[in-house]
């Protein structure tokens, strides 16, 4: 039976990497793929998913209104498929993780989902929450702190590098806006960069 899989971790874990070596492992044995990453996402160019190591290959994009699951049954119509893999897939839809369930049970296909479990605040994404609840695998990928634990947390950092403790959910950014932080660094970093965001609202006072 096919699995709805979801493959988590903080930023820089290798998250993209790994979705491009299980492509990698199913083409080279000849075996049919089919990639998807969010549309929203177009740090690497429209329909590319690229990792950091320098590996990237062309992709469908998901955006709220597109319906995963009829537009993977017309891709099957015109070619065999063994496999749908999904990058950023905290930006799925909870419609859209449902319309994966139904790939996997109905059509016998495996899902891949790879994407990160919180934002900035620590809180899920839909996406995120939704496959927690209904994946069959969940599967975390290791990420290191500075402090060398493993970091499970991603903080928003600005031009200077200190914490933005407050923002839309969704903010597109790498290594330059984001960064890996186990709980314990990650909390004391969010909590310095709310007191200083604090400190410049009352300075700014009249």
């Amino acid at each position: 039976m096919a699995k709805l899989y979801f493959y988590y971790a903080a930023m820089n874990a290798g998250k993209s990497t790994t979705l491009l070596q299980a492509d990698f492992n199913y083409r080279e044995r000849g075996m049919g793929t089919m990639l998807w990453t969010a549309a929203l996402d177009d740090r690497q160019g429209d329909g590319v998913i690229g990792s950091r190591i320098g590996l990237a290959t062309d992709a469908h994009r998901f955006a709220p209104d597109i319906d995963l699951f009829q537009a993977i049954g017309d891709e099957i119509k015109q070619r065999p498929l063994d496999c749908v893999l999904v990058d950023e897939a905290q930006f799925l839809t909870t419609g859209h993780v449902l319309q994966l369930t139904r790939v996997a049970d109905e059509i016998g296909i495996p899902v891949l989902c790879y994407g990160l479990r919180t934002d900035f605040q620590a809180q899920l994404f839909p996406g995120s929450a939704a496959l927690l609840a209904l994946a069959d695998s969940l599967i975390e990928l290791k990420a290191v702190c500075e402090c060398g634990r493993k970091a499970t947390m991603n903080l928003r950092v600005d031009a200077e590098g200190l914490a933005v403790a407050a923002g839309a959910q969704t903010e597109i950014g790498g290594n330059d806006r984001y960064v890996a932080l186990c709980r314990k660094h990650f909390f004391e970093r969010l909590r310095e960069g709310e007191a200083r965001q604090l400190s410049l609202g009352l300075s700014r006072r009249p």
